[in-house]
């Protein structure tokens, strides 16, 4: 059977961009979303592209037992993953701290803290049995540095940023690689997502540079795992060229 990867919040942005190359690359894919419109017509599209295998599983990465159930019930040829794109997270708001919304706090906690160990930990299950297997940790450039108003969102990066190395290191028993991928800005559904439609807002964010398509990250991301069985790539940090890191941009 051809290899396998498993991406969580395949819908849009950066997950189905990987979507995307890894079916171009020959690769079988178990994707996740909550859509499951969007999803359907993922499948149908891949399949139909690439000649691929897609199964589907709707859930949400803060649902704890569907996340499990999820893993559990993959059929045993589909359960052989060779990686896993931990991909499902989000940023809502951009608020002073002390003028935050709460829900926007226990949302981005739940998903990109909470929900981002549940996935890791049910693929790495197993991964462990068959002794291999490659996790690709979706963080950001949020996870290097706090920005104004970034609070909560950037306090959730570094909690992948430290997740992805404390796995790093639990995990090398079982010849196991870890990536931590930190975007910079890029040009996805992110913005409209964390300004909760404000469609002007959104776009203020890339104006003046040329950001990054979820596409370079997608690139970027199977580079990292075209590599030898002993090369791992621990951890990237990839922005545009106007970029240098979470707080400093040139615009023009």
């Amino acid at each position: 059977m051809p290899k396998i990867a498993f991406i969580t919040g395949a819908t849009s942005g950066f997950g189905k961009a990987c979507a995307e190359k890894f079916a171009a690359n020959g690769y079988h894919l178990i994707l996740n979303g909550r859509r499951e419109d969007r999803l359907n017509e993922l499948k149908a599209t891949l399949e139909k592209e690439f000649a691929t295998q897609v199964i589907t599983r709707v859930f949400d990465v803060r649902e704890q037992q569907a996340v499990f159930d999820a893993a559990s019930s993959l059929p045993a040829e589909w359960k052989a993953i060779d990686v896993l794109i931990n991909n499902a997270g989000l940023a809502l708001g951009r608020d002073y701290f002390d003028e935050a919304n709460l829900d926007d706090w226990n949302i981005m906690v739940d998903t990109n803290v909470k929900g981002f160990m549940y996935v890791a930990k049910a693929v790495s299950q197993l991964m462990a049995a068959r002794k291999q297997g490659h996790i690709i940790n979706m963080g950001s450039v949020a996870g290097k540095e706090v920005y104004e108003k970034g609070n909560v969102y950037c306090a959730t990066k570094h909690a992948v940023e430290a997740m992805s190395h404390a796995m790093r290191i639990d995990l090398l028993r079982h010849n196991i690689k870890v990536t931590a991928i930190h975007p910079g800005a890029a040009e996805t559904e992110f913005s409209m997502v964390r300004f909760k439609g404000d469609e002007s807002t959104a776009k203020s964010v890339y104006s003046g540079i040329e950001a990054l398509t979820a596409e370079d990250v997608a690139e970027v991301i199977f580079y990292c795992t075209t590599l030898p069985p002993h090369v791992c790539i621990n951890d990237l940090v990839i922005t545009c060229t106007q970029q240098a890191d979470g707080i400093y941009m040139y615009r023009h």
